[in-house]
């Protein structure tokens, strides 16, 4: 591709060198680059880009976008550019021909509900006979093959690949989550997203490296809609009013407490056999009656969002309550079947704020007992410890206290930390270091009416006990026990 047709979206200034210069390929890793590379310098938090222009020249890179002056070498074509971040996004849509307006594209953004939400709406619309493609936490599915990615929302370039792979396998849709570092570092710029949807808002991703404030995280979830046409909102969520004020797109609303374009109502928690799952009537846009076996209130706000979104696709409400009906998202309370007349469930919930959502929800099912099988990643605040050792016993359930992914930290050390949160509320725990053995052990002593909570690695395939992951499937952990 020539350079004039990869800057036209682009504010810029050329330094250097020439507009027809040839574009094979666009990098931002030095360690990629190949003739007639472009090199975008990115200034990241621990190296800089800018410090490997003569790397990437002497491995054939013949065109530099950067952010400030420079040393400049002669033949090279340098661009400069105010943010070199969202440069490389404007330069990968025009290197992929903008994938995402040949698709319809829905992008979710909020702190829970993301994942499961996004294979709530695939599942609609494949149930519809609709191509689809998702991108998020768990991976991105293009015509059927799962990929792993490195990021809940990937880097532009990526992203744009994925796309474009969408469109040239025939999707017609792309449902993917929309991460606040992936809104605050430009990944998602050039990005043509039809309905934006806010799930729900609570502090996270704030420390260093992530977000300086809750404010700043919230600004930084804004932004997406000032990039889509309809915006979706959960009008229940205390932020609402501030999701909206800046907002430049039309406002569609779902709620359970509060009259709406979409408004849940008689909601029932029900349980058949092992099978956790909620019952509602929907009124406003869709009067009509909907079930999912995925347990709670909260399933019922993310399949008000699948229905909203279905609606404004123009899906008809069969396909979208058998669909529904059917729907399981991994690791994500995830039901594992067992012969015994208990339930198990794996969920990704690895913070107190997660552990209180899920343990309120199944205290509503009024078990004979929880059992919760968890630990914490090494090396991280041990203060999130304590808060989620005692958001357990607030429940109490009992604590099965072992390996997450400890990174080369003493696994007893992270558990004496949650320990002293379960002390607070007297609460009841056992240590088994050994995650499989923990499993093993809330499986042998649970019984009828108990619900057991494998909290914390969700969909995850592995463990980092050192430094390298090693496999590791709760869900087959399970299984096998019962062989």
């Amino acid at each position: 591709m020539k350079l004039e047709g990869l800057l036209k979206e682009l504010d810029y200034q050329l330094i250097q060198g020439h507009l027809d210069e040839e574009v094979s390929q666009i990098d931002y890793d030095s360690r990629q680059v190949k003739e007639e590379s472009l090199f975008v310098c990115i200034p990241g938090a621990k190296v800089d880009g800018h410090s490997f222009i003569d790397q990437v020249i002497e491995a054939g890179a013949k065109t530099i976008v950067i952010e400030h002056p420079i040393e400049y070498q002669p033949g090279i074509t340098y661009v400069l550019v105010e943010n070199a971040r969202k440069a490389l996004a404007l330069l990968s849509c025009a290197f992929f021909n903008h994938p995402s307006r040949e698709m319809t594209v829905i992008g979710l953004t909020g702190t829970k509900g993301k994942t499961t939400t996004s294979y709530m709406v695939a599942s609609i619309l494949e149930k519809a006979h609709k191509k689809v493609g998702i991108i998020g936490t768990i991976g991105s599915i293009v015509n059927g093959e799962f990929k792993k990615t490195k990021n809940t929302t990937p880097e532009s370039f990526e992203l744009q690949r994925l796309m474009r792979e969408m469109v040239d396998a025939g999707c017609e849709y792309c449902v993917m989550e929309v991460s606040s570092q992936g809104l605050m570092l430009d990944r998602v710029t050039g990005i043509d997203f039809d309905i934006g949807v806010f799930t729900n808002l609570s502090p996270d991703h704030i420390g260093e490296n992530e977000h300086r404030s809750f404010e700043h995280y919230m600004s930084c979830k804004k932004k997406l809609f000032q990039m889509c046409h309809i915006g979706l909102f959960n009008k229940d969520d205390e932020h609402y009013k501030d999701m909206i004020d800046q907002a430049q797109c039309e406002i569609k609303t779902y709620s359970i407490q509060q009259p709406s374009d979409l408004q849940a109502s008689h909601i029932v928690l029900y349980q058949d056999k092992n099978i956790l799952g909620t019952t509602f009537d929907t009124k406003g846009v869709i009067s009509s009656s909907f079930q999912t076996n995925i347990p709670g209130q909260f399933s019922v706000y993310n399949s008000l969002v699948a229905i909203m979104i279905c609606y404004l696709l123009h899906i008809e409400v069969p396909y979208i309550q058998e669909a529904l009906k059917q729907v399981s998202v991994k690791g994500r309370v995830e039901m594992v079947p067992v012969p015994r007349p208990y339930t198990v469930l794996i969920d990704y919930a690895h913070n107190a704020l997660s552990f209180d959502s899920i343990l309120s929800t199944m205290s509503e099912y009024q078990p004979h007992r929880i059992y919760c099988v968890y630990g914490l990643g090494g090396h991280r605040d041990p203060h999130r410890r304590y808060d989620a050792g005692s958001i357990v016993a607030k429940y109490h359930a009992f604590s099965v206290l072992t390996a997450d992914n400890p990174r080369g930290e003493s696994v007893q050390d992270i558990c004496n930390d949650i320990i002293e949160g379960i002390n607070e509320y007297q609460g009841e725990y056992i240590v088994i270091e050994d995650r499989r053995e923990a499993i093993h052990y809330a499986l042998k002593h649970a019984s009828e009416g108990d619900v057991i909570l494998c909290l914390g690695k969700g969909h995850e395939d592995y463990q980092i006990l050192d430094e390298e992951p090693l496999p590791f499937s709760e869900r087959q952990i399970i299984e096998e026990y019962f062989q």
